[in-house]
């Protein structure tokens, strides 16, 4: 990659919108729980396991936030290991669930937030790192 600095607005800009969905003063699904409940219970009558529930879906959701945030991470700090990166998604979802946990009576701060976070974090990394060895191998087979 010859110029990271793209990358690196991306990811400041991804940040600011990562802080305002973790920092929000009430949870974020609150304005659509009713209709989500109302999805999930369509779902579990046409078949769908009742263990998709709620906690699959905001799990699932925790793991989909931090993928773009461990891509954007990865592409903006090629030099760093992919275990620093991903310890910079630990370090980023640590710091949300404490906040969420001091000054937010409202949200709950939770253990498993961390760990599904930090997944997603992972899986944009290994996400980045095919693209980049994909475009080298392209760019190899161009050369020849």
């Amino acid at each position: 990659m010859k110029n990271p600095l793209p990358w690196r607005i991306l990811l400041a800009s991804y940040i600011v919108g990562l802080a305002v969905v973790g920092f929000w003063p009430t949870p974020v699904d609150q304005p659509i729980y009713g209709e989500l409940a109302a999805v999930l219970r369509y779902l579990h009558e046409v078949g769908v396991p009742r263990w998709f529930d709620y906690h699959v879906v905001e799990a699932s959701a925790n793991v989909a936030m931090f993928i773009p945030f461990g891509f954007l991470t990865r592409m903006a700090l090629p030099a760093k290991a992919w275990w620093q990166v991903a310890g910079i998604g630990l370090l980023a979802s640590t710091c949300m669930e404490l906040g969420q946990l001091l000054f937010l009576t409202a949200r709950f701060s939770s253990l498993l937030d961390v760990v599904t976070n930090t997944l997603g974090a992972v899986i944009g990394i290994a996400s980045a790192r095919l693209l980049l060895r994909s475009t080298a191998q392209q760019a190899a087979d161009a050369s020849r």
